[in-house]
C-alpha cells in the first residue's frame, strides 16, 4: 500500500532515512511528510518504531475535488463499507484548500456526509461521529483539484510515547518532544551508539531526552508503552500480525543497556525513576561542573537552549555551563536545539549542520558540531566567585566597567542614604543595558532587611547587529552581574525595551484585568490590613523615608521609576511651602508614589488619577503602609484626559499637580482617541494651568527623548513653563541627560508679562 508519514518541517531526511532502515520502499522525502510504500505489517511496524513520525496514513485513493459536489461523489464511490463497521465510531481530519473548497470544517463536514450515505445504502446503518476519541481517524487533504483520502493508521500523534502520563517526583516526564529529543539524537548518530557510550545533557532536568537515548540504546520500540492505535479500529486489522510485531519487538528489547547517561542538571534518583517509568533500568550521573575533567569525553553532548529561552536569567546560566562543559570535555559530537544562531556564536564555530525547523509558531533549528576547537575564552575571575568562563571574550571588559562603576555607586549610595539606584547605564556601547539594584525594608523598622534584586533592561539591538551576538552578551551579563552586585541569581529579573506599538502599558494591563472604569468614594477600605498585605511575588523598598511596593514578575515596570527620585524629593518640599487648602493631584498616576511624597510633604487632600484599577489598588497599596489613609485621599479610575476636560468645567481646583503622561497611548479605552505627547502637550498643559489655584504649581515631565515645548502657543494662553530637567536628573542617571524632561507649569496673572520661552532653572 501507499504510505504518508507525517513529521515537523525539516525532519523530512531524517525521516526518509529511518524508515529505509525499517524496510520501506519507494522512499521519498515532501515537505512535512515522507511518501513510501510497504504491506500491512510493514505499516504497523512503521507505527511501532518510527520515533521522527507523528503519524502514517495508508492511502485509499485520490479523488476528484473541483467543488464539493465532486468531493461528495468522489468519496461516495469509495467502499467504505470495507473500511468501517456499523455503529463504529470515525472523525474526519480535513486539511488543504483550493478555489471551491476553502473551509477546511466544510470539507469535512461534505466528506462525512459521502461516507454516511454511503454506509447507510450498502449496509443499511450509518457509523457515529466522534471527534474526540474516534476508532478510526479518516484523513482527506485537498491539494488543487484532488483529494488524497487515507486511514490514520497511528490514530493519535507518535510523539505521544505513553511514558509521559507517568511522573517521578512531584514532577511529570517531559521538556522537549520526544520527537524533537529523537531528531537531537539522530543528528547526533546517537541511533549508532555502542556499548559504554557517553551521552552528557546539559540541562535533563525533565528526562525526555535521557529516556529516548537510553531507549535507543536499549532497542525499545518508542511506541510499546502506547494502549491504543488506530489500525485497531480498522477493518483491515490483522491482529495476528500486531501481535508478532509485538513479541519481536519484546525480543529484541535490552532492558540494561551499557551506555553512560550524564547530566550537569538533575536528581540521579528522580531521572532513574523517570527511565523506570519508561521501561527502562539505567542510571544517570549528575556531575558538577567543577568535576567534568573526571567524566570523560562525550560520544555526544546535548543542549536544548529553547526551553529556557523565554527566562533569560535561567538560560544564562545554561549557555554558560554548556560552553563550560563543550570547552572541558571535548565531545566528540555536540548537538543543540535554539531559536537562533546562539550556539555558534556560543561556541565560537560554525555547525557542520543545521536543520530549520519549526517549534510551535516560532522558527527552530537543530545543529551538530564535529571537531569543536579546544581552546576556549579566558576565565574571569571574580573575588570569592568561581571563575566564568564568559560566551564573548569581550564580556571581561563589561565585567571589569561593572567592578568599577558598582564601587563608585555604592560609596555614593551610602553617603546619599540612597538604597535602590541605578548601576550601569549602557556604559559601553556593545552590552546597551541597564542595571536597576533594588534593596529590601522591613516596613516596622525601616532597616534594610539584606534581600537585593536586580532589574536588567536590555536595549533592542539595532538591525545591523547580530541578534545571536546581542544575545550571548545578555546572557554573560546576566552571570557577570550578580556575582558583582552579590546578587542571588535567581533575584535577577530581565526586560527588553523596544518602541511600543501603541497603547497604554498600564491601560492594557487594567484591561486584561477585565475591570470597569469607574470611581472611587475615597473612603477607608475597611479590610485595611488586607490592603497593607504584601501580593505575591511583591517586595517592599525604602526611598526618602518612604515604603513602597515593587514587583519585578507581574509587570512591564517594578512600580517605581528611580529616575524620578529627585522630582518625587521635590514635590514634597513644594508641598510643605504650599499654603491654603493643601489638594495635590497626580494624574497618570501609576503606583501613587509621588502622591505618598507629597502626602509625606502635608498635602491634606490627594487626588490619583490612572486608567488602570491594578495601578489604584497598588498605589492605596502604598499611600496606607505609609500611613495615609482616609477620606481626604481619593483615588479615580479614568481616562485622564477626559477626566481632566470635564475638572476643567468643575469648580475644582488645585495648589499642585504632578503629571507625568505618556509617550503615546492608543488605548480603546480612551474614548476613541489617541495622545501623542509632542503633537498634544499644549493642550494638555493648557487645560493643567486651568486646573491650579490662583498661586498654584504643575510639575510636567515626559520621557520623549526629543520632546520640545510648543513655547509660543503656551505663551498665547498665558501659561508660563520652567523647565528644570538639570534639577530632576539624580546621579546615577547623569549619563543619560534625557531620561526624562521636566517642567513647572504656571498659569500667567493678567497683570504680569507673558514670555515665549522656557526659563532655566539656575
Amino acid at each position: 500500500m501507499e504510505l504518508f508519514v507525517t513529521c515537523p518541517s525539516g525532519f523530512e531526511q531524517l525521516l526518509a532515512s529511518e524508515l529505509r532502515d525499517l524496510g520501506l520502499t519507494s522512499v521519498r522525502p515532501l515537505q512535512g511528510r515522507v511518501s513510501c510504500s510497504g504491506d500491512l505489517s510493514q505499516a504497523m511496524r512503521t507505527c511501532l518504531w518510527s520515533r521522527l513520525g507523528s503519524r502514517v496514513i495508508a492511502v485509499l485513493g485520490r479523488v476528484e475535488a473541483s467543488n464539493s459536489d465532486k468531493l461528495y461523489e468522489s468519496l461516495r464511490a469509495i467502499p467504505w463499507e470495507e473500511h468501517l463497521r456499523p455503529a463504529q465510531t470515525f472523525a474526519i481530519d480535513a486539511s488543504g484548500s483550493n478555489a471551491q473548497l476553502r473551509n477546511t470544517q466544510f470539507i469535512a463536514l461534505r466528506a462525512k456526509d459521502a461516507l454516511m450515505d454511503r454506509m447507510q445504502h450498502a449496509v443499511g446503518a450509518r457509523p457515529v461521529v466522534d471527534t474526540k476519541h474516534p476508532e478510526l481517524r479518516i484523513v482527506v487533504r485537498v491539494s488543487g483539484n484532488r483529494a488524497t483520502v487515507g486511514i490514520d493508521l497511528a490514530g493519535t500523534p507518535l510523539f505521544r510515547r505513553g511514558y509521559e502520563r507517568g511522573t517521578y517526583g512531584n514532577q511529570a516526564i517531559g521538556g522537549m518532544r520526544a520527537d524533537y529529543a529523537a531528531a537531537l539524537l539522530a543528528l547526533g548518530g546517537w541511533s549508532d551508539a555502542g556499548d559504554a557510550d557517553l551521552l552528557l545533557d546539559v540541562q535533563a532536568a525533565k528526562g525526555t531526552l535521557l529516556i529516548e537515548a537510553a531507549s535507543i540504546s536499549a532497542r525499545q520500540a518508542p511506541g510499546v508503552l502506547r494502549s491504543t492505535w488506530g489500525f485497531e479500529g480498522w477493518a483491515q486489522h490483522d491482529a495476528d500480525a500486531w501481535q508478532e510485531i509485538l513479541a519481536e519487538a519484546r525480543e529484541a528489547f535490552v532492558e540494561h543497556p551499557s551506555i553512560r547517561l550524564a547530566t550537569l542538571e538533575g536528581s540521579r534518583t528522580t531521572l532513574a525513576r523517570a527511565l523506570r517509568t519508561a521501561g527502562i533500568a539505567a542510571s544517570v550521573e549528575v556531575v558538577a561542573p567543577t568535576e567534568l575533567d573526571s567524566l570523560g569525553q562525550p560520544s555526544l553532548l546535548v543542549c536544548d537552549l529553547i526551553e529556557a529561552a523565554d527566562e533569560p536569567a535561567t538560560q544564562a546560566q545554561l549557555v554558560t555551563r554548556f560552553v563550560h562543559a563543550a570547552a572541558r570535555t571535548h565531545p566528540t559530537r555536540t548537538v543543540t536545539l535554539s531559536r537562533d544562531g546562539l550556539p555558534t556564536v556560543a561556541l565560537g564555530h560554525k555547525p557542520t549542520q543545521t536543520i530549520e525547523t519549526l517549534l510551535g509558531r516560532d522558527d527552530a533549528r537543530l545543529c551538530l558540531f564535529d571537531e569543536l576547537p579546544t581552546t576556549s575564552n579566558m576565565p574571569i575571575v571574580l573575588p570569592d566567585a568561581e571563575p566564568i568562563t564568559p560566551i564573548v571574550a569581550a564580556s571581561d571588559q563589561f565585567a571589569a566597567r561593572l567592578r568599577k562603576v558598582t564601587r563608585l555607586r555604592a560609596r555614593w549610595a551610602k553617603r546619599e542614604d540612597v538604597s535602590c539606584y541605578r548601576v550601569y547605564d549602557a556604559d559601553l556601547p556593545d552590552y546597551a543595558l541597564t542595571i536597576d539594584l533594588f534593596q529590601g525594608c522591613d516596613p516596622r523598622t525601616m532597616m534594610p532587611t539584606g534581600k537585593r534584586w536586580l532589574q536588567i533592561s536590555e536595549y533592542a539591538p539595532p538591525k545591523e547587529v547580530d541578534s545571536a551576538l546581542a544575545r550571548c552578551r545578555l546572557l554573560d551579563a546576566l552571570v557577570i552581574a550578580p556575582q558583582v552586585l552579590e546578587v542571588d541569581p535567581r533575584n535577577v529579573f530581565v526586560r527588553v525595551r523596544r518602541h511600543a506599538k501603541g497603547g497604554s502599558q498600564y491601560a492594557n494591563e487594567a484591561k486584561r484585568q477585565g475591570k470597569d472604569v469607574r470611581r472611587s468614594t475615597g473612603r477607608t477600605n475597611k479590610r485595611t490590613e488586607s490592603w497593607k498585605a504584601v501580593p505575591k511575588g511583591a517586595h517592599l523598598i525604602e526611598e526618602g523615608g518612604l515604603v513602597f511596593e515593587v514587583n519585578f514578575s507581574q509587570r512591564l515596570d517594578c512600580g517605581i521609576f528611580l529616575d524620578h527620585r529627585e522630582t518625587r524629593s521635590m514635590l514634597r518640599e513644594m508641598g510643605k511651602q504650599t499654603k491654603g487648602s493643601k489638594r495635590f493631584l497626580n494624574l497618570f498616576a501609576y503606583t501613587g508614589t509621588a502622591t505618598c511624597y507629597a502626602a509625606d510633604g502635608g498635602m491634606i487632600h490627594t487626588t490619583t488619577v490612572d486608567l488602570s484599577r491594578p495601578s489604584l489598588d497598588w498605589a492605596r497599596r502604598n499611600m496606607e503602609r505609609n500611613g495615609f489613609e482616609g477620606r481626604e485621599h481619593e483615588y479615580v479610575q479614568a481616562d485622564v484626559l477626559a477626566w481632566v476636560d470635564e475638572q476643567r468645567h468643575s469648580r475644582n481646583r488645585w495648589d499642585l499637580i504632578f503629571c507625568d503622561v505618556p509617550t503615546f497611548s492608543n488605548s480603546s479605552r480612551m474614548r476613541g482617541r489617541s495622545f501623542d505627547v509632542q503633537r498634544d502637550h499644549a493642550e494638555l498643559i493648557i487645560s493643567l494651568s486651568r486646573l491650579l489655584t490662583r498661586d498654584g504649581t504643575c510639575v510636567f515631565s515626559c520621557n520623549l527623548r526629543t520632546f520640545s515645548p510648543d513655547l509660543d502657543k503656551l505663551a498665547r494662553a498665558k501659561v508660563e513653563v520652567e523647565d528644570i530637567t538639570a534639577q530632576t536628573i539624580p546621579e546615577d542617571f547623569a549619563r543619560n541627560k534625557r531620561i526624562h524632561h521636566t517642567y513647572l507649569v504656571r498659569r500667567v496673572r493678567d497683570n504680569a508679562p507673558t514670555k515665549g520661552n522656557v526659563h532655566e532653572h539656575r
